[in-house]
């Protein structure tokens, strides 16, 4: 049987909209939802170009170097020498929720990551609410790990003797006026993802490969001047301490969730995604903790207050080669543009996805019949993830980004546990193991260092909340393509029995596939 399709445009007239409960419940069949994937949306779909590897490098991408290279002097000052432990502890969360995913990017192979999986499960409340967040998440992971680059590019021009001025390096609030590094770093992606993602997928792999590279050889490096009296005492600053780091460093594992954005552009998406995603987790985490033992090994952890770019400042102090700085911090620059590239190609995927639902304006739905991209979409979020690198500080960037990703992850922890018991039967190409303690654990770690993280971080993330509440009431609510179906409409799409639902509980979802 072929699954119907959603193809009313117009919103639900108010008469006809269902009550904001039901419509809150409302959840979008997993049928459709690999429906749109196959046959795109408006009558053009993303383009089916990736395979294992390209969608490794991509979840490699958006994840290897942003907690080295860019947060280590502000997360060092945190756990003192057992930074390496708030790594380990971060990436084991990750891992956690990883396997959660790999779980549901084989189920539903579609763009929009956490979102879809969230709507599928829990229904249109929930999946608005995760879809804010990965808004907050890749965006501001974006400007992130662009601050970075000024310092960076510095490094580079120190070697010659010359230098950035602060007013055009350094965002306000850190001594000057505009990061301009940050701004052309993503202005460079943006342009390139307009292009075409397969290209975008190409080039990312080659930038991935140097920057394993440089980081393996600054290990080398940095492990000739090993002094283990640097480990001593392991806990300065306490268990407290270690937690609160590895809450800052895990937006550094935000890469698999970049992965399960391409759903719609893998070749075999139930059998790569969850290979790409477990596969970079494998790789990132180790590199991650080697990287982190190996400068602290090589300087006192309160020799990292304040350097941005300790890494580069450790390989010229140990070689006395400037040249060998200049290489690292060129290999840095280009670690970061992917990082841009590969996050900032999720964001518009995601923002793809929520538009297709009528959740947000239209226009970051069209895919262009010619490069097979979203390119307004494109265009949208990078002017504005370029003014947000240029001018706001890496510090609060940072936390933020970290509460928007543990959150949508505890949520896909959940979902994997919702589907187990109401879809079993459904075919999933990778299965989550110790089900259900690896989900349940998942969901408590992510809780876990989300309480680790400031006030002000979540103050931050209340006041986002706050207006993405706003934005649903005076938008999506009476945009929602799936609240414009009537009732009949809706029980057709998701397959269900003809008996009628009590409003306070989500409807049957018997999803028909093709």
């Amino acid at each position: 049987m072929t699954v119907p399709t959603l193809n009313r445009e117009r919103p639900a007239a108010a008469a006809s909209r269902p009550g904001l409960t039901t419509q809150l419940l409302r959840r979008k069949p997993i049928g459709q939802l690999v429906s749109e994937a196959e046959s795109g949306h408006g009558g053009t779909r993303l383009v089916r170009s990736f395979g294992v590897l390209q969608l490794t490098m991509i979840s490699v991408g958006a994840t290897l170097g942003t907690g080295i290279l860019v947060i280590l002097g502000e997360s060092v000052p945190l756990a003192g020498p057992a930074i390496w432990i708030s790594f380990a502890i971060a990436g084991l969360a990750a891992l956690l929720s990883a396997v959660s995913y790999a779980e549901m990017a084989g189920l539903v192979p579609a763009a929009g990551s956490s979102y879809s999986y969230t709507y599928a499960t829990m229904g249109e409340g929930m999946a608005w609410i995760c879809g804010w967040c990965l808004v907050l998440e890749y965006a501001v992971s974006v400007a992130a790990v662009a601050v970075g680059a000024g310092q960076y590019v510095n490094e580079a021009l120190a070697v010659f003797g010359l230098t950035l001025p602060d007013a055009i390096s350094q965002p306000p609030g850190d001594g000057g006026v505009l990061n301009a590094p940050a701004i052309v770093i993503v202005v460079l992606a943006m342009v390139l993802l307009v292009r075409g993602a397969k290209e975008s997928a190409w080039i990312n792999t080659a930038i991935v490969l140097i920057k394993v590279g440089i980081l393996l050889f600054f290990c080398a490096v940095a492990f000739t001047a090993f002094n283990g009296a640097h480990f001593e005492p392991l806990l300065p600053m306490g268990a407290a301490g270690v937690s609160a780091a590895a809450s800052r460093v895990f937006f550094s594992y935000i890469g698999f969730d970049a992965a399960s954005t391409a759903g719609e552009e893998a070749r075999n998406p139930k059998r790569d995604l969850p290979r790409a995603i477990l596969l970079s987790m494998l790789i990132v985490t180790t590199i991650y903790v080697l990287v982190a033992v190996a400068a602290i090994g090589a300087r006192p952890w309160g020799w990292f207050d304040g350097n941005e770019a300790a890494l580069v400042k450790i390989l010229e102090e140990t070689t006395g080669q400037p040249w060998i700085a200049l290489v690292f911090a060129v290999g840095a620059v280009l670690a970061i543009a992917s990082i841009v590239l590969t996050v900032l190609y999720g964001q518009t995927r995601i923002l793809l996805s929520m538009a297709r639902d009528g959740l947000i304006p239209k226009i970051f739905g069209r895919v262009s019949a010619r490069t097979g991209t979203p390119v307004a979409g494109t265009l949208i979020v990078g002017a504005a993830v370029a003014l947000t690198a240029g001018l706001v500080p890496l510090g609060a960037l940072a936390d933020a980004t970290s509460i928007g990703t543990l959150f949508a992850f505890a949520l896909v922890n959940v979902a994997v546990i919702y589907l187990r018991r109401t879809r079993p039967e459904l075919k999933r190409s990778f299965r989550v193991p110790l089900f259900p303690l690896t989900p349940i654990l998942g969901a408590l770690m992510c809780a876990y260092l989300m309480a680790n993280l400031g006030a002000e971080t979540w103050a931050v993330f209340g006041i986002w909340m706050l207006v993405g509440l706003a934005a649903y009431f005076g938008y999506g609510r009476r945009n929602s393509r799936v609240a414009a179906l009537s009732h009949e409409e809706y029980r057709e799409l998701s397959g269900a029995a003809p008996s009628e639902p009590t409003p306070s509980a989500p409807e049957p979802m018997k999803a028909s596939h093709s």
